[in-house]
């Protein structure tokens, strides 16, 4: 299993850069929680998607399943306060948690997520990757990089994917993927990953499988 950081080689590659295609047949929302009494208890892997809201988290996880609206995004940003538990095959969990940094959400609301997120960050054996999304097209901002330190103190198995890749040029795709690391002070470059050309998309495979000791192939 890796630890750390996982990257392509060149993490502007094109789509399909590792030529191979994960197909999925069967995935539905499995589970919604709000404390652990809910979780699946039947220790499965599981692999974590955490960002800001709009970062286009419920994009990405639909276009890593093959689906178009398996997650839902929230008409009211800020305002979805579960845990959602995608299975995927019988074999793993998708985890969708709620998204972070959206300014009408109140002070309350706020820690409020923050335990519920923590807690099962922080106490989930099952949890065998988080994937921290950043959009491509700005620099990380305060609560980002709190996650991400936060992130490295606990020691969690994390990989930084910079999402919304197709909304830039391929030609400005290197600085603004040099910036956001220069920003985070990351060893290696974050992945660039687009839901609309499903850039990079076999590279999150590749993390997925190795970390949950799985093969989708």
């Amino acid at each position: 299993m890796r630890s750390g950081f996982f990257a392509p080689t060149d993490p502007t590659a094109a789509v399909g850069g590792m030529n191979f295609d994960v197909i999925i047949n069967n995935t539905d929302i499995a589970f919604t929680a709000v404390s652990p009494s809910g979780f699946p208890a039947d220790g499965l892997p599981e692999v974590a998607f955490v960002g800001k809201s709009n970062v286009g988290k419920s994009s990405l996880i639909n276009a890593m399943l093959g689906r178009k609206r398996l997650a839902r995004t929230s008409r009211q940003p800020g305002k979805t306060r579960t845990i959602n538990f995608f299975h995927v095959e019988k074999r793993l969990y998708f985890v969708d948690l709620p998204g972070y940094g959206y300014a009408k959400v109140s002070k309350s609301e706020t820690q409020k997520w923050g335990a519920m997120v923590e807690g099962y960050l922080k106490n989930r054996p099952q949890l065998k990757r988080i994937f921290l999304l950043l959009d491509i097209r700005h620099e990380p901002g305060a609560n980002d990089l709190m996650l991400y330190e936060w992130f490295k103190h606990y020691g969690l198995p994390f990989t930084v994917i910079a999402t919304k890749s197709d909304k830039i040029s391929r030609a400005q795709l290197p600085k603004h993927v040099a910036a956001m690391r220069r920003v985070l002070g990351c060893d290696e470059p974050p992945i660039p990953f687009s839901s609309e050309t499903n850039q990079n998309r076999d590279t999150l495979w590749t993390i997925i499988m190795d970390n949950c000791g799985i093969d989708m192939l």
